[in-house]
């Protein structure tokens, strides 16, 4: 991904109000951020952990989508859970169903889109190995990296796509 500003990330929102994009906190050193090893910028929101943000490069331009983590805890029987972008499985509550408001007439009727996404929104740094904790595991070892890093960004286009395309199936 190419590096981004903060103007830049504001102005790439398309799910939610000038006004709400305006008070985002937006994730802080951007000077800092790996830009060469992310195929997407996403982030929790610190002083609101209900709320996350992603923007990505489409061939349309910046895209910019709000995310709300649902307040539940995900129950599961299941001893891990696995995030449907980047296939990375947490234990416990690391894997967070997150939605977004769809644009348009349907978002302002509430309508939304949710998917199960790793919850620090870390997905490009786990395909890559680049962050790593004991309750992540990636089981896709035997796939090469490129292969992943493809895979991760067609999930997050299908997931773009069903926020920005008011036909698009949820």
């Amino acid at each position: 991904m190419n590096p981004v500003t903060d103007k830049e990330i504001r102005a790439s929102f398309v799910n939610c109000s000038k006004g709400e994009a305006k008070r985002a906190n937006l994730p802080r050193g951007l000077h800092e951020v790996p830009w060469d090893d992310l195929d997407f910028l996403g982030w929790r929101d610190p002083g609101a952990l209900d709320r996350g943000y992603i923007v990505a490069e489409r061939d349309s331009g910046l895209v910019g989508v709000t995310l709300r983590a649902a307040s539940g805890v995900r129950r599961s029987l299941a001893k891990s859970n696995i995030c449907s972008l980047c296939s990375t499985a947490h234990a416990g509550t690391g894997v967070v169903l997150y939605t977004a408001r769809r644009v348009g007439a349907a978002g302002r009727q509430g309508n939304t889109v949710g998917a199960y996404v790793c919850g620090d929104l870390a997905c490009s740094l786990y395909v890559r190995g680049k962050k790593k904790n004991a309750a992540a595991e990636r089981y896709l070892e035997g796939v090469p990296v490129e292969d992943q890093i493809a895979d991760t960004v067609l999930n997050l286009e299908q997931f773009l796509h069903r926020i920005l395309d008011p036909t698009a199936g949820s």
